[in-house]
Order: C-alpha cells, then sequence, then structure tokens
C-alpha cells in the first residue's frame, strides 16, 4: 500500500471518461491531493464583486485527478476514505445574479471575503464559525461518453456537496468505467444544509484520501458512512443514502427507497419493517438546492440503532 501525491495542476471541469489519469494507484493506497478553490484559483483575497463576474465560468470545479485504480470495472464499488482535510487560511463566498435559492431576493452581485483561523473564523462578526473542511466535488467518470459540466451531481457523484464528507467519513461510489476515474475538488471550509446563497466557504483545500475497492457489489448511487467526530446538527455516525434529481420530492422518495433496501440487503430486515424504521428514524435532509435543476436529498439512519456492520467486508 503505497502513498502518492497530486499537485492542484492541471486541472479540469469537464466529466469525461476519456481523459487520460494523473496518476495510476492500486487498491488500498493513500493519495494527498491539492485542490484549487473553485474558481480555479482566479478569486484572490481583496478582490472586488466588480471583479468576480469577469472571472471564466468555464474554470468553475477545476478538479484534480482523474485518477485510475488500478483493476477497477463496471459494477465494482470504490470506497474513498477521508483521512484528513486542511484549508489554506482563506476563503470567499459569493452571491451571483440569477443563481442562487433566493435569487430574486438578492438579485446583486456580492463578494465576502473569509479570514480562517484553524478550526473557525470571526469574520463575519459576532458569529464565531466552526469549520468542517470538505470536498464539495467527489466522483467517478459517467458511464456515457462525451463531456459533461461538473454542476449537476448524479449517480457517479460529482457536485453533491454533502458536508458530511470531512475528515473520518467514508464515501462509495458505483464504478462505471474501467480505472474508475476519481477526481476531485471544490473545497469547502465550511457549508450549511442547502448551500443556498451558491457557495460555501470556497477554499483550496489539501485532503489525504484512501482508496479502497469492492468487486462484484451493486450499488445505485453514493452512500456515505458518516464519522461520529461531526458536528452534532450533522448526520454523525450514520449510514447516509445521497439521491440527486430534479424533483426535490422525488429524490427524497428514491433516498427513501434506498434506505428501505439497504436495511433489507445488509441487515436482512423485512422490507415493511423497514419502511417502518425508516418512518421513525431516517433523517432526509437538503444537501444542495442550488445546482439547478438538479437537487441533492441525504437520508440517513444513526449507527447507534443497528447492529455493527461493514457493508462491504471484502477486500
Amino acid at each position: 500500500m503505497s502513498q502518492h501525491s497530486l499537485s492542484p495542476t492541471p486541472t479540469h471541469s469537464v466529466w469525461d471518461r476519456t481523459l487520460p489519469p494523473r496518476l495510476h494507484i492500486a487498491p488500498g493506497d493513500t493519495v494527498h491531493i491539492e485542490c484549487q478553490d473553485a474558481s480555479g484559483g482566479q478569486v484572490k483575497p481583496g478582490m472586488t464583486a466588480a471583479e468576480f463576474l469577469t472571472i471564466d465560468r468555464t474554470r468553475i470545479h477545476s478538479l484534480t485527478g482523474p485518477i485510475a485504480i488500478d483493476g477497477a470495472e463496471p459494477g465494482d464499488v470504490l470506497e474513498v476514505e477521508v483521512l484528513e482535510t486542511r484549508h489554506h487560511g482563506w476563503g470567499w463566498s459569493s452571491v451571483t445574479p440569477g443563481l442562487g435559492f433566493l435569487k430574486e431576493r438578492f438579485p446583486d452581485a456580492y463578494l465576502f471575503h473569509w479570514s480562517l483561523d484553524g478550526s473557525e473564523s470571526r469574520s463575519l462578526a459576532p458569529v464565531v464559525l466552526p469549520l468542517r473542511p470538505f470536498l464539495g466535488v467527489m466522483g467517478v467518470a459517467r458511464a456515457e461518453d462525451g463531456q459533461f459540466r461538473t454542476r449537476p451531481p448524479g449517480n457517479f457523484g460529482g457536485n453533491l456537496d454533502v458536508r458530511e464528507l470531512c475528515a473520518g467519513a467514508k464515501l462509495y461510489l458505483p464504478v462505471y468505467c474501467p480505472g474508475a476515474l476519481f477526481s476531485c475538488g471544490d473545497g469547502h471550509a465550511a457549508q450549511g444544509d442547502g448551500e443556498v446563497c451558491i457557495n460555501g466557504i470556497e477554499s483550496p483545500l489539501d485532503a489525504t484520501l484512501r482508496f479502497q475497492l469492492h468487486k462484484h457489489e451493486p450499488l445505485a448511487g453514493p452512500l456515505v458512512e458518516s464519522s461520529e467526530t461531526v458536528a452534532p446538527d450533522t448526520h454523525g455516525d450514520s449510514w447516509m443514502v445521497v439521491e440527486c434529481g430534479e424533483d426535490i420530492a422525488t429524490a427524497a422518495r428514491n433516498a427513501t427507497s434506498r434506505m428501505v433496501d439497504l436495511l433489507v440487503s445488509r441487515w436482512a430486515m423485512d422490507p415493511v419493517h423497514a419502511y417502518i424504521l425508516c418512518s421513525v428514524a431516517l433523517r432526509l435532509r437538503l444537501s444542495q438546492v442550488v445546482n439547478e435543476p438538479v437537487y441533492t436529498v441525504s437520508g440517513s439512519i444513526s449507527k447507534q440503532i443497528l447492529p455493527d456492520r461493514a457493508l462491504f467486508p471484502s477486500r
């Protein structure tokens, strides 16, 4: 099991299964990955809102990768364990005309600069904001041929903006092409559920990730094993399914159905009992509501009420 490093450049801002890998690794390897901020390094401390409006939007989500995992094939599951994340001491958030959950109420451009001091920021006085850095984008190459912008997430992962994916969490993704071709970026030093103004605290971010491969394991979409070390107001120490779709209610329904399937397949519950358990214990949240027309819903059940289980025990 080797350790590798991947610099923040060159980047890519599309999903494309024909992109050549920047790195080849074996299952079990660890990679220290440096990621630019969501603007691809265009936003700088002190930039004005007027200058922000002139950045090249095709460089949004400048991702680091792809990383090819030896032996990964369609039908496998890629496990990505987040070992460590580190911000660079600064970040930004914006209001962009025509974007955001309240775009009619806030039509004017605005750019806010954050100073990040270790595990907190006091930039937005009198608030003392805890920081929990995570990667907003983690995904594998899509099944389809062609180039696809990174803004919409999907069953391949991508721009999920699930804030529970901080250090200690694991992300499981279905593999759709040889090598999986994993890429990541869009670092957030902090983010609320929904990411309602269009940004978290956008920040350059270093992440150390460990990759495992689970052969011939069916998985319909992203699955998160969150850590007990995350904030009390998040889905801590839980199994979480992530669903994306153009209709919030449909995405929530699909997340609920996937959780029922998970309880049936991994804990041998009767389907109707799993359904009842979801009704009394499932937590449904809007992880992001601003990547229109696609929304992200996460549904979780605490590990504390289920027998301890490794969902993918084989290596």
